[in-house]
């Protein structure tokens, strides 16, 4: 069974929304917070382990804190949009210590790389040398992160009400 097989009932649904608000919270809390028995949470939270709808836990770091305050996001196109380069460009991206993130996108862009640096000339380096220096880099731009906001928590779609009309 994998992840997009797994019915999900109100209980599982409450069981995430807490585990994004605090991965750490203890086993009797979420029992607590959802409503059911603590043996009960550990088989639903092994049942969505196992299923890979719960796909690991992280520690969220403040990049401030470890001394990278500027945070941007680079626009990328490469040319040609191509397996041989898209490839070796996320390896590449995924491999530098400023990099918090890369999504493949569609549009005119065909990466958004979500970085975070010491200072405006440590970005200003990072896009001169590790990025723009690439020759199937076509066009870069960046965007300085101002302020962030987190959605969330993230929960399934509801289903299709059969009642209601068609489109």
């Amino acid at each position: 069974m994998s992840a997009k097989d797994v019915q999900l009932d109100p209980v599982d649904i409450a069981i995430l929304r807490e585990l994004q608000k605090d991965g750490r919270i203890a086993n009797k809390d979420l029992a607590a917070a959802v409503g059911i028995a603590p043996s009960t949470c550990v088989d639903r939270v092994a049942r969505l382990r196992r299923t890979g709808v719960i796909t690991g836990y992280t520690a969220q770091i403040s990049p401030e804190a470890i001394g990278r305050p500027i945070q941007a996001l680079l626009t990328v196109q490469v040319q040609p949009h191509a397996r041989p380069l898209v490839d070796p460009f996320v390896v590449h991206v995924r491999s530098l210590p400023e990099t918090l993130s890369v999504h493949h996108v569609a549009g005119p862009d065909d990466f958004v790389v979500h970085v975070a640096c010491g200072s405006s000339q440590d970005l200003q380096r990072l896009v001169l040398d590790r990025f723009t220096s690439r020759p199937e880099v076509a066009r870069l731009q960046t965007h300085l992160i101002f302020s962030t906001w987190n959605g969330g928590p993230l929960s399934p779609y509801p289903p299709p009400d059969p009642a209601a009309p068609r489109r």
